[in-house]
């Protein structure tokens, strides 16, 4: 189906260019936003003895790192010629509504002097950009950009960003980089570009962050802006593109980015949602190197706590997706078992996000929903409003001790919360582990 698929103008690599970035002032004239994991990686790679403005400080102290912290209140943007801030201070936060010369740290990092001389005058620090692909989206970053490291590692490729791994702390002489690529980043992006963007599917996420769900899309194509001509942009059709000089092509579904990339998906061990993901990153691996090379996307092995089976003393089958902290993430581990009867449980902080499309799903499958969390109330209305049978239980244990009495197995118990962790655990992978620990113990 390759008239799914617009062509804007033909496509070519882009060779790695230089990037130096010069020293005309001191490190005391670099303001970080936030004393977090990006911006604590930039302090560490600068050398240490940077400045800090972080919400958490209430008083000024010094770390071991020789690093100044202070509180947000005390920045003043008349003695601050560079900010760097970390991706998750969202756009009406003070810090960043006062910056006046604000930087992500994709800036910072991948910049080109042709477009960002407010960089090369702010750092003595010395490097050259990789090539870099970006992988962005609502659900399925982490995976593809795992994926496509996996295939692209005889290359040479690392990964990092979202992913867990700062710019900071990639290895500079790496010949590609692989970035998980937030829409928090992307928002702060202005002048770093990628030479790859693959954009996966997109339904409404971070609403209180971004203020509405145009805004989130808005900033999900916004290196689309930047991109050069011979730059390939991979995107789901149908978006509202703005201008670019990118190559651009748009994916309907897998059988047309098979279609279009010459990929046989019979020969890839992976369904559903993951089935996408493969043929993505083998999509991007086959443009760089023109290879298809489907024992090595096969040998992958996917994360815990993504729709992760697993089988009790019984027999029955239990899902641990306790990853799926958005909307979209669940609605696609419920089609991939969606053939059984379903126990699924549901809850945690959704963030605002309007879960009405997943239980207009839910109500043309046989499923029971068990809710927990925060929004558990919430869940309760709209079971009731769209008439699906569902238990208030408020914990996870307390979900799980209710399907433990009536699932057998012929049915499938699945944990996908559509909502964040935080409001009862530590982090996803918590809950997912205590849900896995109590599998293996009934």
């Amino acid at each position: 189906m390759k008239n799914s698929f617009k062509k804007s103008n033909s496509h070519g690599n882009r060779n790695p260019s230089p990037f130096t970035l010069h020293s005309s002032l001191t490190k005391q004239h670099i303001a970080l936003f936030g004393y977090g994991l990006t911006t604590r990686a930039i302090a560490k790679r600068l050398g240490g003895g940077c400045t800090f403005y972080d919400d958490n400080c209430t008083s000024p102290y010094t770390d071991e790192a020789g690093n100044r912290i202070y509180p947000s209140s005390y920045f003043d943007p008349n003695k601050s010629e560079l900010e760097i801030t970390t991706p998750s201070l969202p756009p009406h936060h003070p810090l960043i509504r006062s910056a006046k010369h604000l930087l992500s740290e994709y800036d910072f990092f991948l910049g080109t002097q042709n477009n960002a001389s407010l960089i090369t005058r702010h750092s003595s620090l010395e490097r050259h950009s990789p090539f870099t692909v970006w992988i962005s989206g609502t659900n399925g970053k982490t995976t593809t950009t795992q994926m496509l490291t996996h295939l692209l590692a005889p290359y040479g490729a690392v990964s990092g960003g979202n992913i867990g791994t700062p710019l900071a702390e990639l290895d500079p002489e790496a010949p590609i980089w692989v970035l998980e690529t937030s829409s928090f980043t992307m928002h702060h992006t202005r002048y770093a570009s990628p030479g790859i963007y693959l954009l996966l599917p997109i339904t409404p996420d971070h609403l209180d962050w971004h203020g509405s769900f145009d805004a989130y899309i808005e900033d999900k194509l916004r290196p689309l802006r930047t991109m050069k001509e011979g730059e390939l942009a991979l995107v789901p059709k149908g978006l509202p593109l703005p201008p670019s000089d990118a190559w651009i092509v748009e994916y309907e579904d897998n059988a047309s980015i098979a279609d279009f990339f010459g990929i046989d998906m019979h020969k890839l061990a992976f369904k559903g949602a993951f089935l996408q993901d493969a043929l993505l990153a083998m999509a991007v691996a086959k443009t760089l190197f023109d290879r298809v090379d489907y024992e090595r996307i096969n040998a992958f092995e996917r994360d815990a706590h993504r729709q992760e089976e697993l089988r009790d003393a019984k027999g029955r089958l239990w899902v641990n997706d306790s990853k799926a902290t958005n909307l979209d993430a669940t609605i696609q581990a419920v089609k991939a078992y969606s053939d059984k009867r379903l126990h699924l449980i549901l809850g945690g902080d959704d963030k605002g996000v309007d879960l009405a499309p997943l239980f207009a799903l839910l109500k043309e499958k046989n499923t029971t929903i068990y809710a927990i969390g925060s929004n558990e109330a919430k869940l309760m209305k709209l079971a009731n409003r769209y008439g699906i049978e569902a238990h208030g239980c408020g914990t996870l244990d307390k979900a799980i001790e209710k399907i433990d009495a009536i699932h057998d197995s012929d049915s499938v118990a699945l944990l996908s919360p559509a909502a964040a962790s935080l409001d009862q655990f530590q982090s996803y992978k918590e809950r997912g582990k205590k849900f896995v620990d109590m599998i293996k113990n009934l």
